[in-house]
């Protein structure tokens, strides 16, 4: 672009006029962009007036010059205002749009003001192109450092909050006091649901889990002896809703934790980690749902205990051969499964009814009246329930 110098008196009819210009350009945001109606009135409309008016200065100062100038270096108070004004619309909640549109408009409305003040001045046509090039491209330079401000501040603001999300997880894990978690709820903006389930899954498959859940929901990492993990926590998966959640979690290798009030998600945390430390499994590719395995989680809570008790109570069947013993230890667990019904014990075990008779007699001999006794049946029961062939 060549230099170009606004005549003396043209830029001092201009300056003369700003305040004007800025009145009228700031009528015409209110006027067009809806976003600003109510926010440009009273003591902020004279603000928003005089920041437009010291802009525009700025670009005469540019334009009056001696030797020249060049749009491309805007005076600073005019660079900072820009874009502190960015990050003051994005503290506001405005979008980055309805900033924009407003400079349009503006742009407009100044080159319409500031032609019709130049046209006395007899400047030629291409003094008046290459003065509205010149306008125009202040403005847009103008514009992108709005736009930087505002995207600026919403990074900074996106990051806090992250921060403090992910504050409220780890507080939410570690079992916090209720009155610490709902401010910590606050701090983060975060609407507190009615309850929270814990979702436990391998770090890698975390961002799959988490584009298919809720948006409020939350994510901690821990480090088990498994694997990095990550929990997420999911609002509101109860009732009804828990199919939906499964559903989604199809293909993940996630472990669900039960639903639980928000405050105290904790317990849902350290179920779907207990689940996770058990080893327990699923045949497809569905989650593991440990609201359908409370049997395998209460059997398996305390491995030792539950070794020593089977130990005991098939102690009567030391003195037998692995083959024999394997198979009267089956033909017990079937009875108690089936309550001692034969011909549902003989179909369960493929064998004839009369082997079943032949078993139970020598299980008899065995254990004597204890098979009558109801903590005998009790212990058995949990010692078999958790291992089908002892």
């Amino acid at each position: 672009m060549g230099e170009f110098r606004l005549p003396k008196s043209v830029a001092a009819a201009m300056r003369a006029g700003l305040a004007s210009v800025a009145e009228h350009t700031v009528a015409a945001v209110v006027q067009e962009v809806p976003a600003y109606a109510e926010v440009f009135t009273g003591g902020t409309g004279r603000t928003i007036e005089r920041a437009v008016e010291l802009a525009l200065a700025g670009f005469l100062e540019l334009t009056a010059g001696t030797g020249g100038t060049d749009a491309g270096t805007p005076l600073g108070p005019a660079l900072d205002g820009a874009y502190a004004l960015g990050r003051g619309e994005a503290r506001s909640g405005r979008s980055m749009d309805a900033l924009l549109a407003a400079y349009r408009v503006g742009a407009r409305i100044a080159w319409r003001e500031l032609s019709a003040i130049a046209a006395p001045g007899d400047l030629s046509a291409g003094e008046m192109a290459r003065f509205a090039e010149l306008l125009f491209a202040y403005i847009d330079q103008l514009s992108a450092l709005s736009v930087a401000g505002h995207a600026d501040e919403l990074a900074t603001t996106g990051r806090v909050r992250q921060h403090y999300l992910e504050r409220l997880a780890q507080g939410l894990l570690t079992g916090g006091k209720p009155d610490d978690l709902v401010a910590a709820a606050e701090r983060a903006t975060w609407e507190p649901p009615r309850s929270l389930t814990a979702v436990v899954v391998p770090e890698a498959r975390a961002r799959g889990a988490l584009v298919r859940l809720h948006p409020r929901t939350l994510e901690a990492v821990e480090d088990e002896p498994e694997g990095r993990m990550t929990v997420l926590l999911v609002p509101d998966a109860e009732g009804r809703s828990r199919p939906s959640l499964t559903g989604a979690l199809r293909g993940v290798d996630a472990v669900v934790g039960p639903a639980r009030p928000w405050t105290l998600v904790r317990s849902s945390y350290l179920r779907a980690r207990r689940a996770v430390r058990l080893g327990l499994t699923t045949p497809d590719d569905a989650p593991l749902d440990t609201e359908q395995r409370l049997a395998d989680l209460v059997l398996r809570s305390d491995v030792e205990a539950l070794e020593d008790l089977r130990a005991q109570v098939l102690a009567p069947l030391g003195g037998l051969r692995p083959g024999p013993r394997a198979k009267l230890v089956e033909t017990l667990r079937s009875w108690l499964l089936h309550h001692g019904r034969r011909d549902e014990i003989a179909a369960d075990l493929f064998v004839h009814p009369q082997t079943v008779r032949y078993r139970m007699s020598q299980l008899r001999e065995l254990y004597g009246d204890r098979l009558e006794d109801p903590t005998t049946v009790l212990e058995l029961t949990i010692a078999l329930g958790a291992s089908p062939t002892g």
